[in-house]
């Protein structure tokens, strides 16, 4: 199936766009990919840092929301990462020429926008685990008019 281009399903300009492409959604998953190049934001001469898993981990939950979003006739909205549990990273940096998968299961949506997911960020073609992490996402009605409300609150 052809998936829209990954810069529209999230709230991201370029050269903040980290990954490649979707390749499969369901209703409650999605997989994107992620080639690992010299162009690669955050690229350090011979790869890009492992902590950089949890903004692909986050970019694809955004996928799969601004996905879900299109499809219900809506538009892609903001979301804020508010953290993640037990993000394990099995090598030091994904490194130049990996191909990657990053994938993502929804395991909780609240009504308010509060969402958790399981994330996995694997080696294409032989599937290797390289990352895990449970990433919690909170995704307001209105962003814009959440900030204003919830301004110098900390």
């Amino acid at each position: 199936m052809n998936y829209p281009e990954i810069a529209s399903l999230i709230p991201h300009a370029a050269p903040m766009v980290l990954l490649d492409r979707v390749l499969e959604v369901g209703a409650e998953t999605l997989t994107a990919e992620v080639n690992i190049t010299p162009a690669s934001m955050f690229f350090d001469g011979s790869g890009v840092g492992a902590w950089v898993g949890i903004e692909y981990m986050a970019q694809a939950i955004a996928a799969f929301a601004g996905y879900a979003a299109l499809e219900d006739g809506g538009s892609v909205k903001v979301g804020f990462l508010l953290g993640s549990r037990r993000y394990e990273c099995h090598c030091a940096s994904f490194q130049n020429g990996s191909v990657l998968q990053v994938q993502v299961q929804r395991v909780l949506q609240s009504e308010n926008g509060l969402g958790a997911f399981d994330c996995r960020i694997t080696r294409a073609h032989t599937g290797m685990l390289l990352a895990t992490a449970t990433v919690t996402v909170f995704q307001p009605e209105n962003a814009e008019q959440f900030l204003q409300n919830n301004q110098g609150e900390g």
